[in-house]
């Protein structure tokens, strides 16, 4: 139709044109916020180390439209059952498959949602000073069932090696506590758990000043940022595959650390996941790389900026300089909700 033509039947095309206004103006907002009115409720546990990855997740809902509440801090255990009766959203911070025995106990695949790979190749396992390694030859945890091996790991004086281990709650003291029996450490090692930030500085400390440490950790965290793998100290492995889930840890290239490695997921609640298509999308498509978590965890201990304010300045930073990548996620979330 000629332009000309359209101006003659004036009053029609002004109301047409109203019209089209008031229809498509909603649809446009609708489609660009599709999580508008909706309340979510981000859960985590107290781990400072983790706040990054919740963070990102929460400025992406945001983006969307949702109604994003302050997380709320639980263990592990607790805040898979919450997901799953509706109480919490989502939290980004279940490692499959460590937590998996959280997950079936919450009610599985039926109440809860858990797609896609947030985080990749996050390892863990237990690590020994290099010089002390290479000293005596450590290679494998089970060589500490010799009690002169052991008691150079000796931390309190009671000729036994002390592990600085993990906390109760997070599901890799279970398969501590199980190789802990499976290759007889009972006698020789102490399972240290508590808080793990106090137990690893004490480590940190320890290896300062020249003595010999045993500890687990995983990545992605700031501590193999300060003891660096391979120059600092080195990964142990383990007599044989002992996981309470029966597992084999067999890695491809025959090493054996004791722990599958694991990737970081978003666990949401099922039926959110389901009322919810953008969301359900954002949850299934993003990914951070390992070392960018890692990074962030260490510019938090490097510089004392620990905490959720801290985690919220390296999130925008983040964004800024991924904004490519994460308007990618929003889009295609945007479009699963056409």
């Amino acid at each position: 139709m000629k332009f000309s033509h359209f101006i003659r039947h004036g009053a029609k095309a002004a109301a047409f044109l109203a019209g089209a206004m008031v229809l498509s103006a909603p649809a446009m907002a609708d489609h660009h916020m599709p999580g508008k009115g909706v309340v979510v409720q981000p859960g985590q546990d107290n781990v400072d180390g983790e706040n990054f990855q919740t963070i990102l997740v929460m400025k992406a809902l945001k983006e969307l439209g949702y109604d994003v509440k302050d997380v709320q801090n639980a263990k592990y255990p607790a805040l898979h059952i919450s997901i799953a009766n509706g109480d919490v959203t989502f939290m980004a911070d279940h490692w499959n498959p460590l937590h998996q025995a959280f997950y079936d106990k919450a009610g599985g695949d039926e109440k809860l949602s858990r797609t896609g790979g947030y985080i990749e190749g996050c390892a863990q396992g237990y690590l020994i000073d290099k010089k002390t390694a290479e000293k005596y030859n450590i290679t494998n945890i089970g060589q500490l069932t010799d009690p002169k091996l052991a008691k150079l790991f000796d931390a309190n004086n009671d000729g036994k090696a002390d592990l600085a281990g993990c906390v109760p709650g997070w599901g890799c003291e279970r398969v501590i506590e199980h190789q802990m029996d499976a290759f007889d450490l009972r006698k020789t090692v102490t399972h240290n758990q508590g808080e793990y930030s106090a137990i690893i500085a004490e480590t940190i400390t320890r290896y300062k000043e020249g003595k010999s440490i045993l500890y687990y950790t995983w990545t992605p965290y700031w501590v193999s940022g300060v003891l660096v793998p391979g120059k600092d100290v080195t990964w142990i492995e383990v007599p044989k595959s002992a996981h309470p889930n029966g597992v084999d840890t067999k890695l491809p290239n025959g090493k054996n650390y004791g722990f599958e490695v694991n990737a970081q997921m978003i666990v949401a609640n099922k039926n959110f996941v389901e009322k919810n298509p953008a969301a359900a999308k954002l949850f299934e498509v993003m990914s951070v790389s390992v070392n960018d978590v890692s990074a962030q965890n260490l510019k938090m201990k490097d510089q004392g900026e620990g905490g959720w304010k801290a985690a919220q300045r390296h999130a925008d930073a983040w964004i800024a300089a991924n904004r490519k990548m994460f308007d990618g996620w929003l889009e295609a979330a945007r479009a699963a909700a056409k």
